[in-house]
């Protein structure tokens, strides 16, 4: 039995569901270029500026960065082969396009 109320339960960041903010869905699913310096500039630009709008991509921007900084500190800087970081592209794309469907 849970020790929260119904009032007190987590609620997920509105965004990638929030038909008023459609465009929070793509910028959650960039996130991780923007961590890692693989956008363009002119993404990098763009995802900033929402950011800065949207304090709910911002706590998920948030979380992902203390992720990807935890993740260095235990894995020494190691970076996954080429090939897996873009089958983890497409996966993330296939599955942003078929939330979006």
């Amino acid at each position: 039995m849970s020790s929260f109320s119904g009032e007190e339960r987590w609620q997920p960041p509105v965004g990638p569901i929030d038909p008023e903010h459609p465009e929070c869905a793509a910028v959650i699913a960039e996130v991780w270029t923007l961590l890692d310096g693989e956008c363009t500039p002119e993404t990098r630009d763009k995802l900033r500026h929402h950011l800065e709008e949207c304090p709910a991509c911002l706590r998920h921007y948030g979380v992902e960065e203390r992720v990807k900084s935890l993740i260095a500190k235990k894995c020494g800087g190691e970076k996954a082969p080429e090939s897996l970081r873009e089958r983890l592209r497409i996966e993330i794309s296939r599955t942003t396009i078929i939330r979006r469907g």
